[in-house]
């Protein structure tokens, strides 16, 4: 409408929903004349929280991540300035989107930093250095050398590809490129609930104290596959249509 936007609708899992003083909302615009609203008129926008019609709902209380206060956002004929709101011209979103696709990487260094955090936990924990434990050493057993070292294999070989990867972030990354970081949004989040896990195995039940912090890591990991719009599945789902056709190829 003229002057701003109305706005109607819902975002789940918004962080810090019911704090924050604004929340970036993701909007498609509709326009006149046009059966079905399209991505290609994507609007991102600041709505400030105590804007007529904005309420939060629902609890938080999910596996991993209880730090975020990520409940639901709904949106119920909120009005918001055009010149005020808009964070983004209208359509840039859209290009950013498909020009610059690595900016949809941004939730894989936390896992990879979790990664590294269960790695660093197991090698102290099992040296007896880890502050507030007894200094008793468990490093002396083959099994858990051995799993200490296939974990710092799994560490290695997942930077490695993330860090490659995230240096070729750039506008109109080639087909290569793109498959790569498809390839290590998925290997960084499977590979951080894999280590994870791992590292309560051999490290053992004391580990799993709420004293210490592996349980949460352990709880955090397993949510990176879920992260909307690269998901695990979606990103394996993506690597075998590129990697098999052509954009713009069919079998017909």
């Amino acid at each position: 409408m003229p002057g701003g936007y109305r706005i109607s609708g819902r975002k789940i899992f918004a962080s810090l929903s019911g704090h924050a003083d604004f929340y970036g909302v993701l909007c498609t615009e509709a326009k006149d004349g046009e059966a079905k609203p399209s991505r290609r008129d994507t609007l991102y926008l600041a709505i400030p929280r105590e804007a007529e019609g904005v309420s939060v709902e629902g609890e938080w209380d999910p596996l991993g991540m209880r730090g975020t206060v990520s409940r639901n956002l709904v949106f119920r004929d909120v009005f918001v300035d055009d010149d005020d709101a808009a964070l983004m011209p209208p359509g840039l979103y859209f290009q950013a989107a498909t020009r610059w696709p690595h900016m949809f990487m941004t939730l894989s260094p936390a896992y990879m930093g979790i990664a590294q955090a269960a790695y660093d936990f197991t090698v102290r924990y099992l040296r007896g250095e880890w502050p507030g434990t007894p200094p008793v050493k468990r490093r002396m057993y083959p099994t858990k050398q051995v799993a200490v070292a296939e974990m710092r294999v799994m560490l290695e070989q997942t930077k490695a590809l993330w860090f490659q990867a995230v240096t070729e972030a750039r506008p109109d990354p080639s087909k290569d490129q793109l498959l790569r970081a498809w390839a290590a949004q998925h290997t960084v989040m499977e590979n951080a609930a894999a280590l994870a896990a791992k590292a309560v195995r051999t490290c053992g039940g004391q580990s799993m104290l709420k004293s210490l912090p592996l349980e949460r890591l352990y709880r955090d990991a397993r949510c990176g596959s879920l992260m909307l719009p690269w998901t695990a599945e979606l990103c394996i789902d993506r690597i075998g249509r590129a990697a098999l056709y052509e954009a713009g190829e069919t079998d017909e």
